[in-house]
């Protein structure tokens, strides 16, 4: 399949002219496209792929679901009113984001512990967003250092996803290995300070973080290092005693491998009797978010990088202008996909009163239930900016890995182009309320 070149504002143009004469002249000779088209059966497809573990993981929510399912529901409450008989031959999907010309207004959201859905994880995807020229954002619960991640993408465009820690010090190391990494900015989650009642994962009992999945930012971090070895040497006692199964087994392999990087040894053997991978495990446990946080506490990040900063999981429109009146560089609307708090607010509810309160005056990503390219359209004619894909992503990577991934965003890019067309348009930019009408 045809890609996106990076970086090159041209390079959208006729994409989905593109994507469906490949897609149908392959079916000539009974090729089929990598992963479903239609967003409902690509899930089903991952979900088949993925352990049960991985799958609740990724697609599961905060209580009852009810925020995933109103995140959907309020793009059913809009529908785009169509206008013909409008040359629309050329299209443009480029739009200004952080100061500079973006292909699309596409990125992909930070996705964490990705080494459940495929051993390429973080990797695969990075290159897949570089191939589409789509911006990644790097998780900071990914399951490969950013430094890895972008060795595998180099000259792509790429941001950090920073969960604050309790431990300033860890904070500012992170930071300051992103700018070193190429990130463009920084992407500060604040809807994460407490984990939310996540039932699908409850009644697995099952956390990645506690089988070592999903900080490899963590034990890769010098910062992190020295605090895994100063709670080692202040460690005293018998370890608490578990019950020996063959998940047990499974854990303590896991955990072994995620803290090589800690303990400096590649002998699995070795790590398995060393006392610092679980302690690793523990000191993640305990230094991961802070319920502490608070606007005062951000100032700070602006000691530790030169980077602008993007708040993510704003969704009152107090916040979003407040942060920036504090000099927030953007915001983030997003309720974590619905997976911290049950009954949340939708955020395409809230999108056009946050726009009216700050659009013009910084940068709107906008995620959380985006599932195609006609959702796309629908945020950015609401008073987005960029919108960032995240689920689909994983259910890609799940399905069929990098080229899954690629697909994924190929797919998302070619409908909202022909949204974009249909609707009697051709420039992105050109996407407002006029092109919408309530159901």
């Amino acid at each position: 399949m045809s890609s996106v070149a990076p970086n090159d504002p041209a390079a959208a143009r006729g994409i989905s002219r593109r994507t469906q004469s490949d897609v149908y002249r392959a079916g000539i000779s009974g090729a089929r496209p990598a992963v479903p088209v239609l967003p409902a059966a690509l899930e089903s497809a991952a979900a088949k792929a993925m352990s049960a573990e991985a799958y609740a993981y990724v697609a599961g929510g905060a209580g009852s679901g009810a925020t995933m399912a109103q995140n959907r529901a309020a793009f059913a409450r809009w529908q785009v009113w169509p206008r013909p008989l409008r040359d629309v031959s050329s299209r443009d999907l480029s739009v200004d984001f952080l100061g500079r010309a973006r292909p699309s207004p596409l990125l992909l959201a930070p996705l964490g512990v990705m080494e459940m859905v495929h051993p390429e994880a973080d990797l695969a995807v990075a290159r897949a967003a570089a191939a589409m020229g789509v911006p990644c954002t790097l998780s900071n619960q990914a399951s490969f250092p950013m430094e890895r991640i972008a060795q595998s993408a180099p000259g792509a465009p790429r941001l950090f996803q920073l969960y604050w820690s309790s431990s300033d010090e860890l904070n500012a190391s992170l930071l300051a290995r992103a700018e070193a990494s190429g990130c463009e900015a920084v992407v500060i989650t604040l809807d994460t300070h407490l984990l939310g009642w996540r039932t699908q994962d409850l009644d697995l009992a099952f956390l990645p973080f506690t089988r070592g999945m999903g900080i490899a930012q963590y034990t890769s971090d010098p910062v992190f290092q020295q605090l895994v070895r100063e709670r080692a040497a202040g460690a005293s006692g018998e370890p608490s005693k578990v019950r020996v199964t063959a998940k047990t087994i499974a854990a303590g392999v896991s955990i072994a491998r995620s803290g090589a990087a800690v303990t400096g040894s590649r002998s699995l053997r070795g790590n398995l009797r060393s006392p610092l991978p679980r302690t690793a495990v523990e000191t993640f446990l305990d230094v991961f978010s802070t319920p502490a946080l608070t606007w005062g506490d951000l100032t700070r990040a602006r000691e530790w990088t030169s980077l602008p900063i993007i708040l993510k999981g704003i969704v009152h429109p107090d916040d979003a202008e407040r942060a920036v009146d504090a000099g927030a560089d953007g915001i983030w609307i997003s309720n974590h996909g619905g997976r911290q708090i049950d009954r949340s607010v939708a955020t395409l509810d809230v999108l056009p009163e946050i726009a009216e309160r700050v659009a013009g005056r910084t940068p709107i990503v906008f995620d959380s239930g985006v599932r195609s390219g006609a959702d796309a359209a629908v945020a950015l004619a609401l008073g987005a900016t960029t919108v960032a894909l995240g689920r689909p992503v994983a259910y890609g990577l799940a399905v069929a890995g990098e080229e899954g991934v690629r697909e994924v965003i190929r797919n998302v890019l070619a409908e909202l182009d022909i949204t974009l067309g249909l609707a009697g348009l051709t420039a992105v930019r050109d996407l407002s309320r006029d092109v919408l009408r309530a159901a």
